[in-house]
C-alpha cells in the first residue's frame, strides 16, 4: 500500500474511532467524557499518581488533579499517599468506581451493539478484524510511547 494511501487510512482510522466513541457514550449523560477517561486509565494501570495520569491522557496536572478531585467527590476512586515518595499521591479506584466504568462501558456496548446488528453487510468475522486491527495499533503505539521515555 503506498504512503499516502497508509496515511489517509490511518486518518479515517482515528476519525471513525474518535466518533465511534462518542456515538457510543452519547446516552450516558452524568458521566464526563474526562472522568470516563479517568477511570479506564486507572483501571488500566492501576493505582497511579497524577503527574502520571496527566502524561498518560495527555492533558495538565492541574487539569487531571480538577479530574481526580470530581472522581474523589463521587466516591468512585480515592487518593492515598505514595509509599514510594511521601510528597505524592496514588489516585485508586473504589468498588464504586468500578461499578461505575463498567456501566459506562455495558451501555456503550449496548449503543454499539445495536447499530452493529441493524447494518445490512457487517459480519462477525468483519468485527473480530477491526478489533484486532485497532488492538494491533493500540499496542504499537504504546510500545513505540515507552521507548520513547
Amino acid at each position: 500500500m503506498p504512503d499516502d494511501s497508509i496515511d489517509q487510512t490511518a486518518s479515517d482510522l482515528v476519525t471513525y474511532a474518535a466518533r465511534l466513541v462518542r456515538a457510543s457514550r452519547q446516552h450516558i449523560h452524568r458521566t464526563p467524557p474526562a472522568g470516563i477517561r479517568v477511570l479506564s486509565l486507572v483501571d488500566e494501570h492501576g493505582p497511579t499518581g497524577i503527574g502520571r495520569l496527566a502524561e498518560l491522557d495527555r492533558t495538565s496536572q492541574p487539569t487531571m488533579s480538577g479530574a481526580v478531585a470530581t472522581l474523589v467527590e463521587r466516591g468512585w476512586v480515592t487518593k492515598e499517599p505514595d509509599p514510594s515518595d511521601a510528597r505524592a499521591t496514588r489516585v485508586t479506584l473504589t468498588d464504586a468506581g468500578r461499578r461505575a466504568l463498567a456501566v459506562v462501558r455495558e451501555r456503550s456496548a449496548t449503543t454499539v451493539s445495536r447499530v452493529i446488528r441493524e447494518h445490512p453487510t457487517l459480519t462477525p468475522e468483519d468485527l473480530a478484524t477491526a478489533v484486532t486491527v485497532l488492538r494491533a495499533v493500540l499496542e504499537a503505539s504504546s510500545s513505540q510511547q515507552e521507548g520513547q521515555q
